[in-house]
């Protein structure tokens, strides 16, 4: 039998699996801490310069002449960044940004080679030790390298995190348990609001927030390897037996589970066991869909981090406007779980609805003066560009993750997440451009928004078909749709040589 055959045996969410996705669903709340750390440690409080005998000339002089007038503790106003040493806050954040990057390059093809668990141990286990160094760090500079660390192991665990929570159970599945770490991504930014409420020291704040992690980690060495990573690998005997062993803590008998062998293990068929990052670009289905999906990654991110990063500098408290960034999203999943499983919507026009959705409220915010006070404001129509981009962010997670075979799918996933973090790179930057003109950062994401819809409906539909386990599956009529358009003339072409 195949491996969804196999998961109709042992159960495709039974009790065990329940358990394990809960554990894995559960780090996002301390990513998510990790990934807001800086809204609140960098927070710059109002402060006064004394100019006794003119404008201090140099950054000692500065720190002697400048009182902080807010009752704050932060990065600031230990370090002193201020006038032109702010820039440093924003690059912390970008330092964290350019870390998801590389580790999304890094991280996926490893645990495509490697396996998924060793991968996701390690980084967390080096996330929260570069996590504590970062409390602790004695200078910006060591600040600053332990966010790009942190960043490096987030990006890199968080792949490969969401991957298990779909390789663990049933493809009928995926839907849910990937929009439930999306879910719990946004209740980790509500958490992480409270915790900076009630610890304003920003290394207490920190150290807390990291400490979760330690419990994930503990949790998570009990976790077995991916089955469908090992069945892609042609590991079939170790993929039975951890199928039984799942299928024993389900309370199901999976004894006459045999597995057939897949095209990993031919002789002389090395091309599955050497896939990667070059195959993406090789492989002639594969090279136009990452293409798309990389600038919907792109968009999704830049818009999503632009608003989200931006919650500090909206009027009012600065941690219910963290937390009201991170409510307004849990809205946007249940959405997510009824359109994207209706014939009449699917996965790909879903997403793009969404993604335009994002962008008409972006660009709904340059017709409304800034001063208003009504429901139809600025903050208005940035939440719900929020909690638009949130649904498409999320099931753009789900639908690459549909549109990649097994044996590449983190390779694909971390190419996807490299274009991802570089919206993320500059999102910290948008903000600035409203030197400019003041609508300059919401015209920047209503062309995102819209431009990555449009290009979304390229795709194929993934509901309903069976996903791909090798890159020999692109070769099947069902996988080796490149794009919807160029499908719809292949078939009409067929039917007409048929006819002929």
């Amino acid at each position: 039998m195949d491996i969804e055959a196999a998961f109709q045996i042992v159960g495709e969410f039974g009790p065990y699996q329940k358990r394990a996705v809960t554990v894995l669903v559960l780090s996002q709340v301390y990513m998510a801490c990790q990934s807001m750390l800086i809204v609140l440690v960098g927070y710059t409080p109002a402060y006064r310069i004394e100019q006794q005998n003119g404008v201090p000339s140099n950054q000692q002089e500065l720190q002697q002449h400048v009182t902080f007038t807010e009752n704050a503790e932060s990065i600031v106003t230990e370090w002193f960044l201020i006038k032109q040493q702010a820039y440093k806050v924003s690059l912390a954040g970008s330092l964290f940004f350019t870390g998801l990057l590389v580790g999304n390059v890094v991280f996926g093809p490893l645990s495509d080679k490697i396996g998924r668990r060793p991968v996701y141990l390690t980084g967390l286990f080096f996330e929260v030790l570069f996590g504590y160094v970062t409390a602790f760090a004695p200078s910006y500079e060591v600040f600053a390298a332990s966010r790009l660390l942190v960043g490096l192991m987030n990006g890199g665990i968080g792949l490969v995190c969401f991957v298990l929570t779909q390789e663990y159970v049933g493809k009928s599945y995926w839907a849910m348990t990937g929009t439930l770490t999306s879910i719990i991504f946004a209740v980790g930014i509500v958490v992480f609001g409270a915790l900076g409420y009630f610890i304003r020291p920003w290394r207490t704040l920190a150290t807390v927030a990291n400490s979760s992690g330690v419990l994930i980690f503990l949790l998570s060495i009990t976790l077995p390897e991916s089955p469908r990573w090992l069945y892609s690998q042609g590991r079939t005997e170790r993929a039975e037996e951890v199928l039984r062993y799942v299928a024993l803590r389900n309370g199901n008998n999976a004894n006459n589970l045999i597995l057939h062998r897949v095209g990993a293990t031919k002789p002389g068929n090395h091309s599955t066991r050497q896939t990667g990052v070059l195959q993406l670009a090789m492989h002639p289905v594969l090279r136009l869909r990452t293409m798309v999906l990389m600038y919907v990654w792109y968009a999704c991110s830049l818009v999503y981090y632009g608003l989200t990063l931006g919650a500090s500098e909206t009027s009012g408290s600065r941690f219910v406007n963290v937390a009201m960034y991170g409510l307004v999203e849990l809205p946007a999943y249940p959405l997510c779980i009824y359109f994207i499983n209706k014939n009449w919507a699917g996965r790909r026009k879903s997403m793009a609805c969404f993604l335009c959705l994002a962008g008409s409220a972006c660009l709904c915010t340059m017709f409304i003066p800034e001063d208003t006070g009504t429901l139809l404001s600025i903050t208005s129509f940035a939440l719900v560009g929020k909690l638009m981009v949130s649904a498409a962010f999320n099931i753009a997670y789900v639908y690459t993750s549909e549109l990649y075979p097994t044996v590449i799918r983190n390779a694909g996933l971390g190419v996807c997440s490299m274009s991802c973090r570089v919206g993320g790179i500059l999102a910290p930057f948008v903000p600035s451009m409203r030197a400019l003109h003041t609508s300059m950062p919401f015209t920047v994401f209503c062309l995102s928004g819209l431009s990555a819809g449009c290009l979304g409906l390229l795709l194929p539909e993934t509901l309903n078909r069976p996903a791909a386990e090798t890159l020999e599956d692109l070769s099947s009529p069902i996988h080796s749709r490149v794009l919807e358009g160029k499908a719809l003339l292949y078939e009409d072409d067929k039917r007409k040589s048929n006819y002929q």
